[in-house]
């Protein structure tokens, strides 16, 4: 909360604060929203039920912003799973399919993903700067607000496939975890963070996200207001990130 609530408040304040108050777009996350009914996407209309402290502390964030809608022109996006060069998060997704062959899936529901290259989504933040629609006091829900994602919905083991065709590799062996054990190794996490003070990838609030449900999302209102889209395809922009980890030395 300190960093995403009191953040948005301090960035929100100054701006406010100014003679000629910038336009000034905040970058939420569909973990703000919550997680998707099965087989309908989120819209920017619906009412957030966020499932992590992640999700609550950017939602609250939004709303911390929000105060200041009437001081200055406010837009929030709120991107999907971003993923890119440089992305550790992607990166141990990419490790066991590269060394091993083997793609671990969380639990044995078949949930659906929405997701957005780094590229792509600068872009949506530019153009929301330029010409997004603004918050407003008292708006009507999801006005000044856009989702941003890519137009494919894979599920977790077809996000594996999508790595190993990325990584010139053959199918990867699907290993699902029981719900228990995906908890279990975030509560490892959680405490080798405490251990050694160094936040780690994977911890029980990250877990509390990914067993919640699908998470995807509706970029329709940023495709006809923005007139933003992806430039590239899933499987494009896995291969770039995937040449990226080579080079890097990170695979």
């Amino acid at each position: 909360m300190r960093v995403n609530e009191g953040g948005a408040e301090t960035v929100a304040s100054a701006c406010a604060g100014r003679a000629d108050p910038p336009v000034l777009v905040v970058v939420s996350s569909l973990s703000a929203a919550g997680p998707s009914d099965t087989g309908r996407e989120r819209v920017e209309g619906d009412a957030p039920t966020p499932v992590s402290n992640y999700g609550r502390s950017k939602l609250a964030g939004e709303r911390t912003a929000a105060k200041y809608a009437g001081a200055l022109p406010i837009t929030v996006v709120r991107p999907t799973i971003v993923f890119g060069p440089a992305d550790r998060g992607m990166l141990e997704i990419f490790r066991p399919i590269a060394r091993w062959g083997l793609h671990l899936v969380p639990g044995r529901e078949e949930r659906r993903y929405s997701l957005v290259h780094v590229d792509d989504l600068v872009e949506a933040l530019l153009l929301a700067a330029e010409k997004g629609e603004r918050l407003l006091p008292g708006g009507e829900p999801g006005q000044g607000m856009y989702f941003i994602a890519g137009d494919e919905q894979v599920t977790y083991a077809q996000l594996g496939q999508a790595i190993a065709d990325a990584l010139v590799r053959k199918s990867p062996a699907i290993l699902h975890l029981p719900a228990p054990l995906v908890k279990l190794s975030g509560a490892i996490g959680d405490l080798t963070a405490i251990l050694t003070r160094r936040p780690g990838w994977v911890g029980g609030d990250k877990i509390a996200d990914v067993l919640a449900g699908s998470w995807t999302c509706s970029s329709a209102k940023a495709h006809t207001q923005l007139g933003w889209f992806p430039t590239a395809t899933l499987a494009e922009r896995l291969r770039e990130t995937a040449e990226w980890y080579r080079q890097a030395g990170w695979l």
